[in-house]
């Protein structure tokens, strides 16, 4: 395992601290390894939602990212909120020149339903950035707006991640939260297996930041040498164990307990 493994964050900041870069950072730490950002936006939210975004230019957030890896360095990088099709071009073209592993987190709307990707932005992204991505990290609304399809049960699901295979992903962890069921069921789509990930649904609304903090573990777990299966797992048994240790902060979509290792 490599200690310290460097991860770099290229997304939006959350001020109430639940999901974005906030959320990115706590699970990077937790998990051992060190957390550099370029912030691609600035958004004024809490656990009720979000009132307002303030987008960074596009040639600022690329100099973030050079800045950190002409000095610092990265093992790994991690995508999530980009916002635009400027943005998205902007840090492919980064990723292209940097040739490293990425755990792409395609954001598309928050937790309290506000927008956080122009819808001009979904060609840019498939075209751009599936390509490039080691993992994309749907949930299924992202899933079906990315594949153009609906999705109704779990084998929409396999095929739809087919789909994103087929631009060149190299793997698809497809959520199914947003699915039906007393069970979530999550589908690890690669070119050689179809794996599927299963757990009990908690009940509970301090959900906010699930899917930011699921795509970091994995990004630091697998930036660690960690095989991409059992990155999978682990990482998912990180998401989970922080829900049940969530705080119960706001009167909305409150935080996940990121620190709950400590406080056991």
């Amino acid at each position: 395992m490599t200690v310290n493994t460097r991860v770099l964050i290229v997304a939006g900041s959350d001020s109430g601290g639940g999901a974005g870069i906030q959320a990115d950072i706590k699970t990077v730490t937790m998990l051992g390894g060190y957390a550099a950002t370029a912030v691609t936006a600035i958004t004024v939210q809490n656990t009720l939602g979000v009132s307002a975004i303030v987008p960074i230019a596009p040639d600022v957030v690329a100099a973030q990212m050079r800045a950190v890896l002409d000095d610092i360095g990265a093992d790994i990088v991690k995508i999530g909120m980009l916002g635009d099709a400027a943005v998205i071009a902007t840090v492919a073209e980064v990723l292209r020149d940097a040739r490293l592993p990425v755990v792409l987190d395609p954001v598309m709307v928050a937790k309290g339903g506000a927008a956080l990707l122009e819808d001009d932005a979904v060609e840019a992204m498939l075209r751009l950035l599936v390509p490039l991505a080691t993992v994309v990290t749907p949930n299924t609304p992202e899933l079906a707006a990315l594949a153009g399809s609906d999705i109704e049960d779990e084998g929409d699901v396999v095929l739809a991640a087919q789909e994103l295979l087929d631009l060149g992903a190299g793997a698809v962890l497809a959520k199914g939260a947003h699915m039906d069921g007393a069970e979530i069921a999550d589908w690890l789509v690669t070119p050689s297996l179809q794996t599927r990930f299963v757990s009990a649904r908690i009940d509970t609304v301090h959900t906010h930041g699930t899917g930011c903090t699921l795509a970091s573990a994995l990004a630091t777990l697998l930036g660690q040498g960690v095989a991409l299966p059992e990155a999978v797992e682990r990482a998912r048994d990180y998401v989970q164990a922080a829900i049940r240790a969530a705080p119960g902060f706001g009167a909305g979509h409150g935080p996940l307990g990121h620190n709950w290792a400590l406080a056991r």
